[in-house]
């Protein structure tokens, strides 16, 4: 069985440094404004499945991020009323049953390689999460630097329930870090699920909303990032990612590093001369 989603970059891709504006995808929606991309998982008859395509696209987007200079964040969400529902039993459960071993893993690292493009990306991402957020959902929005939830949404973290191992593309070193071991130890041996107000208590979310107004207040939030340094912003993503595997010392003479990358920027010397004018900075992410 041929394998598609191998590493490959699609040829409608922007170029480097290229605006994403002229992107059309073609497993997922796309929408540019105020630096803002916003991704939408556009199968809502059946919860936003991920296809074995939907997988790499997604996964090259996030790798051409890097040279997006129009786009300053992401907010990522699924249409409908429901996230995504994971991998398409279908399309993708099935056919996994068939593969040799070479293929699945093939298969488990090229969905290993999305999340690593979400992490590496230096763009913040925002997922706005509504009702079911389940298998690669709940990893999608794990992955993301933001979570915004509703009452009535639900994560599940259900490879157990299909005979798997709970490790799944980074979850037993990203999810415990966000919530604690022990939290996240039962939810990857139960596959239970963890609604929206408990997500919030346990730090998953970052705040619970209104399901007709969690899109557009992980947009607000992502426009307010964008009209940040973005810059500085793409460092301090960068550290938070780098810094779980240092020691205190490394970790403050790298920020140290960093920071002092940081000062020698316009957007510093602009932060400053507006607060001596007593005035709003205009950053311009350079």
């Amino acid at each position: 069985m041929p394998h598609r989603y191998l590493p490959g970059q699609p040829h409608q891709l922007p170029r480097h440094n290229q605006t994403m504006t002229a992107y059309q995808p073609t497993h997922f929606l796309l929408t540019c404004k105020d630096g803002v991309a916003t991704v939408t998982l556009n199968r809502p008859e059946r919860k936003n499945p991920l296809s074995f395509d939907s997988y790499a696209e997604l996964r090259d987007f996030f790798r051409t991020l890097a040279y997006a200079p129009d786009i300053h964040a992401v907010v990522l969400h699924g249409a409908g009323d429901n996230f995504c529902s994971g991998g398409d039993v279908h399309e993708i459960i099935g056919p996994l049953t068939q593969f040799d071993m070479p293929g699945l893993l093939a298969f488990t690292r090229m969905t290993g390689d999305l999340v690593k493009a979400m992490r590496a990306c230096p763009q913040p991402i925002v997922a706005a999460v509504d009702g079911v957020c389940a298998g690669a959902g709940a990893i999608l929005a794990m992955a993301s630097d933001l979570r915004l939830g509703t009452a009535r949404s639900k994560t599940y973290f259900l490879f157990n329930k299909v005979g798997l191992a709970g490790c799944d593309m980074g979850a037993c070193a990203l999810l415990p870090r966000m919530i604690g071991q022990g939290r996240a130890s039962e939810l990857l041996f139960t596959g239970r699920g963890l609604g929206g107000e408990e997500a919030e208590r346990w730090g998953f979310y970052n705040r619970v909303c209104e399901p007709d107004a969690v899109l557009s207040d992980a947009q607000a939030l992502a426009t307010q990032i964008a009209a940040g340094p973005t810059f500085a912003s793409g460092i301090t993503k960068k550290m938070l990612q780098q810094e779980w595997n240092m020691g205190v010392d490394e970790a403050i003479e790298a920020e140290a590093q960093a920071q002092a990358i940081c000062m020698a920027t316009n957007d510093f010397h602009r932060a400053y001369h507006a607060f001596v004018a007593k005035q709003t900075p205009v950053f311009q992410g350079d």
